[in-house]
């Protein structure tokens, strides 16, 4: 009975992720589309125009308000309530995360291996889905202001289906293999090897995935975007910010790694 009971607990934590991550993607959707309306206003026309507009209200004493400014100011509240958002139910994901690896102090080695490799799984969908970084390429022009000459916000799947329709064919390949295709197929086995403990199969899949581990892109592609996150704010032409869709990827990677020495440890003890 005790246990049931704790089986449900671990259910209601997980389904309590997959909300909060789910709230958090949308969030992290709508500060994108927020942002990308308010950089079309910020090009070098769109400028141009607003500060014609500010000379126009100046001149005229009052009589003539410049309806953009408020429609602007609007614009950033929206993206910054957006943002805050998305953050809160990301934060809010990752504490349930860490309600699940808990068991890890209550149940058997099997069944946080079950419960830790759906929690990577769901980590893992989100981090492909949702925006991972947004850059912006910006100059100071004069008279008109900070214009914005190129934006980009763009998760896993998103840059990967750029990739396809530029042409670059094969470094779409490789990071769908390597970042997509070994990391699910991972996370899956793993699942596969705590419902099924006793197949002739476990000690080789797990084996077999250690091995390719060594492949896997999710790791660096982490790293990689902190470093295009510092190299990006470094220069006075660019500016980055990292979004949630890198917070589920980072979760990820800890969260694989867990689960990979539990299920591990887990298939020694049996075999001995």
């Amino acid at each position: 009975m005790k246990k049931k009971i704790l089986y449900l607990i671990m259910t209601l934590i997980l389904s309590a992720m997959i909300f909060f991550g789910f709230k958090a993607y949308t969030q992290a959707k709508a500060y994108e589309d927020a942002t990308a309306s308010l950089v079309s206003h910020m090009s070098a026309k769109k400028l141009a125009e607003f500060q014609l507009k500010e000379l126009a209200e100046t001149f005229s004493l009052g009589l003539y308000k410049n309806s953009k400014k408020e429609e602007l100011e609007k614009l950033k509240e929206k993206g910054e309530f957006y943002k805050k958002k998305s953050q809160k139910y990301a934060l809010y994901a990752i504490l349930s995360l860490l309600g699940v690896l808990s068991s890890y102090l209550l149940f058997s080695l099997r069944a946080f291996t079950f419960f830790g490799a759906l929690s990577g799984l769901v980590l893992l969908v989100f981090g492909l889905v949702t925006p991972v970084m947004m850059v912006t390429i910006h100059k100071e022009v004069e008279y008109l202001g900070d214009v914005v000459l190129s934006f980009e916000s763009k998760g896993v799947i998103g840059s990967i289906s750029k990739l396809f329709e530029t042409g670059d064919t094969v470094v779409a390949v490789v990071i769908l293999l390597f970042s997509v295709l070994i990391p699910l197929l991972k996370t899956l086995s793993l699942l596969f090897v705590s419902v099924f403990m006793d197949s002739r199969f476990a000690h080789g899949i797990v084996k077999f995935f250690k091995m390719i581990g060594k492949w896997s892109m999710v790791d660096v592609f982490v790293v990689a975007t902190f470093l295009v996150y510092l190299t990006a704010n470094k220069g006075n032409v660019s500016r980055a910010e990292v979004e949630v869709g890198l917070y589920f990827f980072l979760a990820y990677v800890l969260t694989s790694m867990l689960v990979s020495l539990s299920a591990d440890k887990m298939l020694h003890q049996r075999k001995a």
